[in-house]
């Protein structure tokens, strides 16, 4: 549709869809990620092991893994618009019907219909931003859409850790809830109608597979959807379990000085737009590298005793999570020819079953290794990453 103007960066239509879709970011990982913190709690109040706590976080993440694959095939058929509405909406529910579970399996099963229901925003967010906005402001804009994110897990930890503290756990899972529902006013309110795209229905079977099995022939592609699973695999999972360890001796810490800790989450807010540009500079794949490279530094500083180093620790690979994250769905977008909400649906994917997979699996490895074996975990995992990393680079140099 060529007669069809882009969002362009620094008209009002481009920053009205960039801060709808932030707010859509921030519901998303706040709703997702408010129990992390929340773990021991589960523990005590239930009597279930870390493991097992970790489920509260992990079947959501699976169902969202299936959920999102699922709506990069819906999404083709449906409004942009009111999918990622009806998304937020139910998830922001379901939160507050977690809140008043009372017995562990019917806190599960919740827990799971919300990773169901927020399927429809993230794969269609990166589509509709691939499909509405310029190349030239879309770093910027998936950006902004990945710092929401970060502002959403911290203040999902942080606001649950503190709420926690001083009320229950209940209370702080109920107040995200109703967070989770403004935000879906917010955005509904703020954006723009799609113009490039218009669903397309009576799609069938053979045209989905087909197109499915195009975007694993497109070169590079496949390496993004593994940098998926290893930039959220490592993430979860260090954050799923840091919580243990800073309550055990000899820390002894409270949840709102734990909270305190994530609010080092907002440096994600800084590197996903700072990324996008570093990419549009210095070349995706260089950016990839470092932001892996910066993992693997921080992951190094949460092996020594110090609080402080710690801290340092969780907030390099926080960095490096949002920069690299963000590099990457961008990237999905570009090599993406057609069917884009697919392409990021795939990619999605593989970053939930990341989240899903390695961080339930690492509650087994703290229970037998403690902190030195999750972080040979997450090691194993960059390493993996910075190979994918490099075989993009050489893909970039070629298409350059």
């Amino acid at each position: 549709m060529p007669d069809i103007p882009y969002l362009e960066r620094g008209t009002r239509a481009y920053w009205r869809a960039s801060i709808a879709l932030l707010f859509a970011g921030y519901a998303t990982f706040s709703l997702l990620y408010c129990v992390q913190p929340l773990l021991p709690s589960f523990s005590a109040a239930f009597g279930v092991t870390p493991a097992q706590s970790s489920l509260s976080l992990s079947v959501t993440t699976a169902a969202l893994a299936l959920s999102i694959f699922i709506a990069g095939f819906v999404s083709e058929g449906w409004s942009r618009h009111r999918l990622m509405t009806l998304s937020l909406t139910l998830s922001a529910l379901l939160t507050i019907g977690v809140s008043v579970a009372p017995q562990w399996h019917q806190l599960l099963v919740l827990r799971a219909l919300e990773g169901l229901a927020l399927g429809g925003v993230p794969a269609v967010a990166m589509a509709y931003l691939a499909e509405e906005v310029h190349p030239e402001g879309l770093g910027l804009a998936m950006g902004l859409y990945v710092g929401g994110t970060a502002i959403g897990g911290m203040a999902g930890r942080v606001i649950t850790g503190v709420v926690a503290d001083l009320f229950s756990w209940r209370v702080a899972i109920g107040t995200i809830g109703v967070l989770g529902i403004l935000s879906m006013i917010a955005f509904r309110t703020l954006l723009p109608p799609s113009l490039h795209f218009a669903p397309r229905r009576g799609l069938g079977f053979l045209h989905h597979r087909t197109a499915l099995l195009r975007q694993f022939t497109r070169p590079g592609l496949a390496f993004l959807f593994l940098l998926g699973f290893v930039l959220m695999g490592s993430f979860v999972t260090l954050y799923n379990y840091i919580g243990y360890r800073l309550l055990a001796p000899p820390y002894s810490l409270s949840q709102t000085a734990i909270g305190a800790i994530f609010v080092v989450y907002l440096v994600g807010v800084v590197a996903s737009p700072w990324s996008g540009r570093m990419a549009d500079t210095f070349g995706r794949a260089r950016v990839l590298t470092g932001s892996l490279l910066l993992m693997a530094c921080g992951l190094a500083l949460t092996l020594l005793h110090p609080l402080t180093a710690i801290a340092a620790g969780i907030a390099c690979v926080t960095f490096g999570f949002f920069a690299g994250h963000s590099v990457a769905s961008g990237w999905v977008g570009r090599l993406a020819k057609e069917a884009k909400g697919q392409a990021a649906a795939l990619y999605l994917l593989a970053y939930y079953i990341g989240s899903s997979v390695v961080g339930s699996y690492g509650g087994r490895v703290w229970a037998g290794y403690g902190w030195n074996g999750v972080a040979g975990l997450v090691a194993v995992l960059l390493v993996v990453g910075l190979v994918a990393a490099w075989r993009l680079r050489g893909l970039e140099r070629g298409a350059g």
